[in-house]
């Protein structure tokens, strides 16, 4: 996430993540999955160059976490009877640093 709210993607694009829904979220994971694989594909088939391969795949790693956070934290919201619109990504280097 960006300074401006913000989720940043694989490729240097921006997506707003504060206007979604859980069903959007979820959507976004999807997409993200799909990027990881595709890029691990091409990496396979020698048509990526590692660095960029991994460049691109930390940054699809870090916005599927933020996105999985964001998640968790609306259904957390919710199950305490507060409104999910009020959860918010974190940025990437605050949701890296979590214990799993």
């Amino acid at each position: 996430m960006d300074s401006d709210g913000l989720l940043l993607t694989p490729g240097g694009g921006r997506h707003t993540v504060g206007l979604m829904d859980d069903k959007e979220i979820l959507s976004r994971i999807s997409g993200l999955i799909d990027t990881e694989h595709r890029l691990r594909a091409q990496l396979a088939a020698g048509e990526l160059s590692s660095e960029h391969e991994r460049g691109e795949l930390r940054s699809a790693e870090e916005a599927l976490d933020q996105c999985w956070d964001l998640l968790r934290q609306r259904r957390a919201k919710r199950e305490f009877g507060e409104s999910a619109d009020g959860a918010q990504a974190r940025p990437a280097a605050e949701v890296e640093g979590y214990q799993q």
